[in-house]
């Protein structure tokens, strides 16, 4: 299960409105993290790439999105370790699992 509500649903006491909040707030913060994301990379800004991967994390953990808070994490940890050439492609795999995540958290919006 790529997204898991278990987490939202207890911290909002299952309160519908409340997370329709906090995934509307996903779904606007989240596009534009990877955008700026996508031009450190092009940039090659290592230190605002892993301060963008860092700050997004809390918020795919709040949605449920283990693979994309441990994709976001490796991007962490390549950038600690000195190992940028990896980095486009942990994006890449990260903003896939995004744009996944971004379709179902939309279906889940209009059936709450």
């Amino acid at each position: 299960m790529i997204v898991d509500l278990c987490f939202l649903e207890k911290f909002t006491k299952g309160d519908t409105k409340k997370m329709q909040r906090y995934i509307n707030l996903y779904l606007d913060v989240a596009p534009k993290t990877f955008a700026q994301m996508q031009q450190n990379l092009k940039d090659k800004d290592w230190e605002q790439l892993r301060i963008h991967a860092h700050s997004l994390k809390p918020q795919a953990e709040f949605m449920g999105i283990q693979e994309l808070k441990n994709a976001l994490i490796a991007i962490e940890d390549s950038i600690k370790s000195n190992k940028c050439e990896n980095c486009e492609a942990l994006y890449n795999s990260a903003f896939e699992i995004h744009k996944t995540s971004e379709v179902i958290l939309k279906q889940k919006l209009e059936s709450i």
